[in-house]
């Protein structure tokens, strides 16, 4: 079955736009050969349209386009031209901020709001920052005997393979195309099934930009096999990946059973924000609120157990359950909302099961727990207490609305229990007393540690995890070393 490239979409106060639905391959939107995918509207569970999806003959042609690309123009493309390019590419993004934010918020339903003024803003700094890294790559010389000359090489990997989450579809795409074009890579990029849309509107731009055919790919299908076949591709050298660490785990054994190609792993995460008594707790229960509850608690950084000392919990979780009750749960495209649906019903039906199980471990729901509305996969932001660590809601990642409170006595247990998790993504600290901030985040099992706030980026700030939240680090100029290899030249003199 087939079916047109452009359709129209609608969101639900009635505005129509125009969107892609066929693969970007080439600079071409061209028909998929796998089946058609439903993408839903999780504010009201409604069909938003059908887009094409890749099988292997199609990710063969992606990556031929790719590789073709690569050997013959792009490398061949001055550093200076692409940042030209990729600052273009930011100017686009700049002109049609409101139909990118409007497609997030459709597909994935965030509030439009934070869509248009966080995600794609954010982008859009991300692509300008690296705009201005592309012609500052370089290697050194290195002095070793008088007869030799000796230098490094910053090159290129050739066709990087990514793959991306349906909870930041702009701005997860952003941080690996970013780095990777600037770097001077072609690339490859599978959307996620259930949140196609924003990134067809970006392939859109990249042609308007002016990138050559065949810098960037961008194709959806089913992870199991559109992912399976990018991932085990042996003309791929190199895979960015964000999502769950079980995903991560088979796309580490694609790399190892086809070509050892190099890997970027960005996994879950069960992040600890810890409350200490002398903290101002009145500003740490508003970031504390934020690092949980912001969009939907479907970040993998999200600060989802919050461990706090017992000598202020009760004072603590009033201010705390006083900020969640601020949050204005509602239809993404009303001006005044913060949390919008979950993304699915799969997601949706997960998350009140976790609420279950943390009340039958032993937990007390303090605050929200059920349904909001009767339509939409809405879900009240919910605070479990007096959770244990060894508990479900305090171990495994629920990728919800949903924060497990424990207290402690000493710094030295908070810790203790802080880093007694399989993940490693990012924790925070919030207190007034220097030596403590810096032990805490010194002694905490974690690539990001905030303190005295929570969640915050930047575009030159690199991010990544410890133990099974993953390796490599996204942002920064870090993260040029993902999208590089170091080559070394040995030149013998003559008469010396």
């Amino acid at each position: 079955m087939t079916q047109a490239d452009i359709q129209t979409v609608r969101t639900s106060k009635g505005q129509e736009v125009k969107v892609h639905t066929h693969l970007f391959i080439n600079n071409e939107f061209v028909p998929g050969n796998g089946p058609l995918i439903e993408t839903i509207n999780p504010a009201t569970e409604e069909v938003i349209c059908s887009v094409h999806s890749a099988d292997e003959s199609d990710v063969n042609k992606a990556v031929k386009a790719a590789k073709d690309s690569f050997q013959k123009t792009w490398r061949k493309v001055s550093p200076s031209e692409k940042g030209r390019l990729l600052n273009k590419l930011a100017d686009l993004m700049e002109r049609d901020k409101d139909e990118i934010a409007l497609l997030d918020a459709l597909d994935n339903g965030k509030a439009f709001t934070v869509a248009r003024d966080v995600d794609v803003t954010d982008s859009i700094a991300c692509f300008r920052y690296f705009a201005g890294w592309a012609d500052k790559i370089h290697g050194k010389t290195i002095d070793t005997t008088i007869d030799k000359l000796c230098y490094t090489r910053h090159e290129p990997l050739g066709v990087v393979g990514a793959v991306i989450p349906w909870n930041y579809p702009t701005m997860m795409a952003t941080w690996k195309f970013a780095p990777a074009l600037a770097a001077g890579n072609t690339i490859v990029m599978k959307t996620s099934e259930i949140t196609p849309l924003p990134l067809y509107k970006f392939a859109e731009l990249v042609k308007e930009a002016g990138f050559p055919a065949g810098v960037v790919n961008i194709i959806t299908g089913d992870g199991k096999t559109t992912g399976t076949y990018l991932s085990s591709h042996k003309d791929i050298s190199k895979m960015a990946f964000t999502g769950s660490t079980i995903t991560g785990r088979k796309i580490m054994e694609s790399s190892a059973g086809s070509n050892l190609k190099k890997l970027q792993l960005e996994l879950g995460g069960k992040s600890a924000q810890i409350v200490c008594a002398d903290a101002d707790l009145a500003s740490a229960a508003l970031w504390a609120c934020g690092g949980i509850f912001n969009n939907h608690g479907q970040s993998c950084n999200a600060g989802s157990r919050i461990l706090v000392q017992e000598e202020i919990f009760d004072e603590f979780l009033s201010l705390f359950i006083a900020e969640t009750k601020k949050l204005v749960i509602g239809d993404p495209f009303d001006e005044d909302t913060f949390q919008g649906p979950q993304i699915s019903k799969g997601q949706f039906e997960k998350i009140l099961n976790y609420i279950k199980i943390g009340q039958e471990e032993g937990a007390k729901l303090a605050y929200g727990g059920k349904r909001w509305g009767e339509k939409g996969y809405y879900i009240e932001p919910t605070i479990l207490t007096h959770c244990k660590n060894n508990y479900r809601v305090m171990q495994e990642e629920i990728f919800g609305p949903v924060v497990a409170m424990a207290t402690f006595k000493t710094i030295e247990e908070a810790i203790e229990i802080a880093n007694d998790s399989e993940y490693g993504l990012a924790g925070g600290v919030y207190t007034t007393n220097l030596d403590t901030a810096i032990t805490v985040s010194n002694e905490l099992q974690a690539g990001t540690v905030w303190v005295n706030c929570f969640d915050v980026f930047d575009q030159s700030t690199p991010f990544g995890g410890y133990k099974q939240s993953g390796f490599g680090k996204e942002l920064g100029k870090y993260a040029l070393h993902e999208y590089t290899q170091v080559k070394v030249v040995k030149i013998q003199r003559k008469g010396l």
